[in-house]
Parts: C-alpha cells; structure tokens; sequence
C-alpha cells in the first residue's frame, strides 16, 4: 500500500510550527492533533526558527528603500523651492 502526500498550506505549517515553539504539548500531541507525521512538525519548526531573524532585515530593508524614495522626493522639492524663492527675490528687487 503507498502513502499518499499531502500537500500543507504554508499558513497551516506556520500554524503546526507555532504550536510546537510553544511547548505547551508534545510533539507527539501535535501529531495527532494535525494529523502530520513528527518528523515534519520538527522540521517545521526548525524552519521557522531558522526563519525568523529574515523577517526583521527584510522589513529593514523595505523601510529604508522607501526613506530613500521619500529623500529624494525631499530634495527635488527643495530643489523646486530654492529656484522660486531666487526667482521671487528677482522680482521684488526688480518692482
């Protein structure tokens, strides 16, 4: 008799691998609760842990490509100023 694979929702082993950081059961609990072999509960987990300090250098990351986005909006704006203020001292030195 073959065993047929399932294929697991990544929201569902972020669900089974949470549980398991949290020992509050036993992986063997885990496993029958979810219906999921151990094995993968602790690879799962140990994925998880692996992943976890990427989340905060990618949120670093997108923030300061977006600080830069906003600085350089900053200074095409005062760009825009510096040029209508030399021109509006023109003027009023011209009246």
């Amino acid at each position: 008799m073959g065993t047929m694979k399932r294929k697991h929702s990544k929201e569902f082993k972020a669900k089974v691998a949470l549980e398991a950081i949290k020992n509050e059961r036993t992986i063997a609990e885990l496993s029958s609760a979810f219906e999921v072999h151990p094995n993968l509960i602790g690879k799962w987990k140990k994925e998880l842990l692996n992943s976890i300090p990427s989340l905060f250098e990618e949120r670093k990351k997108t923030t300061s490509s977006k600080e830069e986005l906003d600085v350089n909006d900053l200074y095409k704006e005062i760009g825009k100023l510096k040029i209508e203020n030399e021109f509006l001292k023109k003027s009023t030195n011209n009246c």
